[in-house]
């Protein structure tokens, strides 16, 4: 990859986070000491940026010059850690938002064993079948109470994003999912009411939680996937 396509990436990217919300260009500007009047004129290609100026972006947005690289270049080991089951370890914003995850926002590689997860079934809107696929996160106590006991605090649940159809996977028996919720991931059984998804707890204290879709919104679009294995520690 040139200097000219790490560029080009460097602004999709910039470009994606602003989009989703996680990211101003009056932030970026006050994370980077440039003005925003500079970084607008970047982001719109009217202007390009120095080598300085680019590790300054990367810092603040906690990325590195590996992160820009295109998603086969890593084709190699991600097929490799198929074949060993292994699954990366993210925060939950990674897991709702990005589809491919950079070797920066792994917090750790969770192994498990050899074949573990070849045989399960996909099945996935059009624009997520693009996503990287599976990908674990840390439940905190107060996100696993809701799903007591099936999740205990500080279990690891292991996460299908090509999985976000409402189908049951196995007849009769509810679909454990892994949604969006505002900004915040939530683990719930999900059904669609009246242009509303409508998120069960598993532990019949909490509430029931009813998301509004917006106009022409899928519920596809609000379901990270399936959750397709639960750890909890012991």
């Amino acid at each position: 990859m040139n200097f000219t396509q790490m560029h080009e990436r460097l602004r999709a990217e910039l470009l994606r986070r602003i989009r989703r919300g996680t990211l101003s260009v009056s932030l970026l500007a006050r994370q980077t000491g440039f003005g925003q009047a500079h970084l607008s004129n970047f982001l719109r290609n009217r202007r390009q940026l120095s080598i300085e100026a680019i590790d300054r972006i990367l810092a603040a947005q906690h990325m590195a010059a590996g992160d820009l690289l295109p998603s086969n270049h890593h084709s190699a080991a991600l097929h490799m850690q198929s074949e060993l089951s292994t699954v990366p370890v993210v925060s939950h914003s990674v897991a709702l938002f990005e589809p491919n995850i950079r070797p920066t926002a792994v917090q750790s590689m969770l192994h498990l064993p050899s074949g573990a997860l070849q045989a399960i079934r996909a099945r996935a809107s059009a624009t997520r079948r693009t996503w990287q696929r599976f990908v674990a996160v840390h439940i905190p106590p107060a996100d696993a109470m809701p799903m007591d006991p099936l999740v205990l605090p500080e279990a690891i649940a292991v996460i299908d994003r090509h999985y976000n159809s409402l189908v049951p996977y196995r007849p009769n028996r509810p679909n454990l999912y892994a949604v969006r919720n505002q900004a915040r991931l939530a683990l719930r059984y999900v059904d669609y009411l009246a242009e509303r998804l409508v998120l069960r707890p598993h532990n019949i204290a909490f509430p029931v939680d009813l998301l509004e879709l917006e106009a022409d919104a899928s519920p596809h679009e609000l379901i990270t996937g399936r959750v397709v294995l639960i750890l909890n520690e012991p």
